[in-house]
């Protein structure tokens, strides 16, 4: 069981990433990242393509097994940042991955990635919009995403999660932003 992260507004401890709602889209599923999705998941993250705006290349299996075993350990090493990752399906097909980190600031970083055969079809929109709600309905005041100033497909989906570019720039990427009671607007 992952740890939980802690939320002191509420005196008690957030949901476990488990507790996410379903996105909007009927089908779609958020499930809990585990290790055994490793080999599910290595031949949909090999796609080159995937790496377009992200840079580097897939990793070996070996590699994306040791990553997966990180992030479904729950927390970063040093116990300050918790780790929230989801496989996203629509019926039994994995579509791609959701993830959070929430750091102890109470800001978490969102990321997305839907593999290429599922891209269009609005699965990265319903599970950043559900993300980014869940997360500032509990363990985040703020949430924030990463995205390369090119990238109009990310752009969108965290416009329609109610984030917002600001003119901070981390890594070449342009941050996106989100506060806890900022109205998002019509997509």
């Amino acid at each position: 069981m992952a740890p939980r992260p802690h939320d002191d507004r509420a005196g008690g401890e957030a949901p476990l990433p488990g507790a996410l709602p379903a996105p909007a889209a009927a089908r779609l599923v958020l499930e809990p990242l585990r290790l055994e999705h490793a080999g599910e998941l290595a031949p949909l993250l090999a796609d080159p393509a995937l790496h377009a705006f992200t840079g580097g290349a897939p990793d070996p299996p070996d590699a994306l097994r040791a990553r997966v075993a990180r992030q479904v350990a729950g927390r970063s090493p040093d116990g300050r940042d918790v780790w929230c990752n989801w496989v996203l399906r629509d019926g039994a097909d994995a579509v791609g991955t959701v993830q959070a980190t929430i750091r102890p600031d109470r800001v978490a970083e969102v990321a997305w990635v839907i593999f290429t055969p599922f891209q269009g079809r609005g699965h990265a929109r319903a599970a950043a919009v559900a993300l980014v709600d869940w997360l500032l309905a509990g363990p985040a005041d703020t949430v924030v995403a990463h995205i390369h100033p090119e990238h109009a497909a990310s752009a969108a989906v965290a416009r329609a999660a109610g984030l917002r570019p600001t003119d901070e720039r981390h890594a070449g990427e342009v941050r996106w932003r989100r506060d806890r009671g900022d109205v998002p607007a019509a997509p």
